[in-house]
């Protein structure tokens, strides 16, 4: 029992340190993972490896490949245009029940997911050009309050999913400055129109919220370099 427990927690140490390796940077979207080269780099057993990279794969930051092992989740401008679409899809039917169906409990909680991410710093003290993990628990919690109302598991879980997979490429907007956005101001307006009930309002700004960071990415030509999609 006692070694069953060390392994958990082995793998729970090895699954963050590849995790911020893969939210830093320092593996590249596209990257094969080499599992005796991380064992090595860790220090555990091929087993952990492979356990914390199957929570990975399971969070969309790593695909298992058939025959190959494991790589960072290659990035493009193709399924970026479609992540963006379906989350605006999926999002604005939740949003809308949200609104029908919350009462004073959700509006209460949204409230408080609001304050926490306005007054949680956006960058890390360490990297400023680098998304904190803070913020990017509080972002997550705000989105997610924001439909959580919509009194449909299977609508949610779908969110959860997609939110998950879009994690890379907002990670990697956050490193860019060539659009200046107040995504302060967005977050507010989203919180206005909902406490409003004012779904049409709310979905709009929803769409735009997404399309923008899309637009981001893409006018950047980030995600057309080599490195995105093709390390070895």
């Amino acid at each position: 029992m006692a070694y069953t427990q060390h392994a958990k927690t082995l793998a729970e140490e090895v699954h963050q340190r590849i995790r911020a390796d893969i939210l830093a940077g320092r593996l590249l979207p596209g990257q094969r993972l080499k599992l005796a080269l991380l064992c090595d780099e860790h220090g555990v057993s091929l087993s952990i490896v492979r356990e914390a990279l199957t929570r990975l794969a399971a969070e969309k930051l790593v695909r298992a490949q058939p025959q190959q092992g494991f790589a960072v989740t290659a990035l493009s401008v193709a399924e970026l245009r479609d992540l963006t679409f379906v989350r605006i899809a999926i999002e604005s039917v939740a949003l809308r029940r949200a609104i029908e169906l919350g009462g004073v409990e959700w509006e209460s909680r949204l409230l408080a997911a609001h304050h926490r991410l306005a007054h949680t710093p956006v960058h890390s003290p360490a990297d400023p050009k680098r998304l904190s993990e803070a913020y990017a628990q509080a972002h997550a919690q705000f989105h997610e309050t924001l439909t959580e109302a919509c009194g449909s598991p299977r609508l949610l879980e779908l969110q959860r999913s997609l939110y998950d997979t879009s994690e890379l490429y907002r990670r990697l907007s956050y490193m860019l400055n060539r659009r200046r956005r107040n995504k302060a101001g967005e977050h507010r307006g989203l919180l206005d129109a909902a406490l409003a009930r004012n779904a049409d309002r709310a979905v709009a700004m929803l769409a735009e919220h997404y399309e923008s960071t899309t637009r981001t990415l893409v006018e950047s030509g980030i995600l057309e370099r080599p490195a995105i999609g093709d390390a070895a």
